[in-house]
């Protein structure tokens, strides 16, 4: 009889896990290291807009590398294509695929005029909030809910100038603060829930604008994009930048080698570089997103124009999707316990309103240490890879004179059914 009961409890339980559980619906981030995984097309879905505007033919290469994309693992493709109307079939296309491909879209292009790319005339603030107030409800089709739409990647390039030049703080923060109403307005009025507040700049321009009271005006994220020699040195700049602005920071581009920064690497030394500066980010909180800088073009790409993935690929799929435990927590009389915490060296997470949980982790030897109000904690190590659903069992820490009585008439059940 034991026997049956534990199968049927193995099975109740995989239906929860796989079936019942949100993580199976939405998106749940306890199933990934971040939020925002992202990984950055901008060498071929702006650089090559205004020469393929009108060649159908590119679409086998937008689908090739899109499809590349997904299979590491990534929520989101960044797509830098212009948002000025001659660009939008465009920019189309490549939205298409991405939603063909089960991705999320972080819109990371600009106004041309802001920069003058591709001729346009140079454009003000005022004239760049005007285009964006009329650039969202003109084209609602391209959102999703969970999209990230950048309106001024890297403000500072372009407009009036740098504020560590001009000394115009204050006006590049107002700036920002405006646009953020301006978007989150516009997306209101159109029914979709986009990410509006990931206003990618330069880390040093981060450190000068993003003091904690613009942070906070801005929905508490600071996105830098932020190139440096040392994998040390870009979990410390997360560190600093969080603490100093008091919000979530996220990559808004990263990637090597930069030759100026990094010399040259072969294959091997990139995928290393990549691996050490993602394994210290899952232990860094302060970082819920990150978007490597480029796919393909470059220096930094991860693949060669004929689609041959570099090693970093593989490198970016273990982190982009990790191995997970999954299981559930339960109490001496097999009911659920919901709110328990199950926490690693590197990640914690709470059990859902089915006591169900998931974790990434990095090692097969990692501890799990789970807890929860009014029950004694424990650890669970020497986990099987081959373990694909945990059952893990709480003890009281004040069993009720009721508990005790029904766990000895339990006991006592389950020995006469045995015998």
């Amino acid at each position: 009889m034991k026997t049956t009961f534990f199968i049927f409890t193995t099975i109740v339980i995989a239906f929860f896990v796989f079936c019942v559980s949100p993580s199976r619906v939405f998106a749940d981030t306890s199933t990934a290291w971040w939020k925002v995984q992202s990984i950055d097309t901008m060498k071929y879905s702006r650089d090559t807009a205004g020469e393929m505007l009108t060649k159908p033919e590119f679409d086998a290469i937008i689908n090739q590398q899109v499809s590349e994309i997904a299979q590491t693992g990534a929520t989101h493709i960044a797509i830098a294509t212009p948002y000025d109307e001659m660009f939008i079939p465009f920019l189309k296309r490549w939205v298409k695929s991405a939603r063909a491909h089960g991705l999320k879209v972080w819109f990371r292009g600009n106004f041309s005029g802001w920069e003058g790319w591709y001729s346009f005339p140079k454009i003000t603030r005022d004239q760049h909030k005007e285009l964006l107030k009329a650039f969202i409800p003109a084209h609602p089709d391209l959102f999703e809910d969970g999209d990230i739409f950048s309106a001024c990647p890297e403000c500072e390039n372009g407009g009036p100038g740098d504020p560590r030049h001009t000394h115009d703080v204050a006006g590049h923060r107002q700036f920002l603060i405006d646009e953020y109403a301006i978007m989150r307005n516009e997306f209101l009025k159109i029914g979709k829930n986009v990410h509006a507040n990931y206003n990618s700049m330069n880390g040093d321009v981060a450190r000068l604008i993003m003091d904690p009271a613009t942070t906070q005006s801005l929905g508490g994220i600071v996105v830098i994009d932020h190139y440096v020699p040392t994998t040390d040195q870009l979990i410390s700049d997360v560190k600093d930048i969080a603490q100093q602005s008091g919000g979530k920071v996220v990559l808004g581009e990263f990637g090597v080698p930069l030759p100026d920064l990094h010399g040259k690497m072969t294959d091997s030394e990139q995928a290393q570089w990549i691996h050490d500066a993602l394994e210290g980010l899952t232990k860094t909180p302060e970082l819920i997103g990150l978007n490597y800088w480029t796919n393909v073009g470059g220096s930094t790409e991860i693949w060669s124009a004929n689609g041959k993935p570099h090693l970093a690929v593989d490198t970016i799929h273990s982190f982009f999707a990790p191995k997970l435990y999954s299981g559930i927590v339960v109490d001496q009389s097999n009911q659920i316990i919901q709110n328990a915490t199950i926490k690693t060296d590197s990640r914690e997470t709470t059990t859902d309103g089915n006591g169900i949980f998931h974790l990434p982790h990095l090692s097969d030897e990692t501890t799990l240490h789970i807890t929860a109000p009014g029950y004694i904690s424990a650890d669970l190590t020497g986990i099987s890879a081959n373990q694909q659903i945990l059952t893990v069992t709480l003890q009281s820490s004040n069993q009720s004179l009721f508990s005790r009585i029904k766990e000895f008439f339990l006991n006592l059940f389950w020995h006469h059914r045995d015998n």
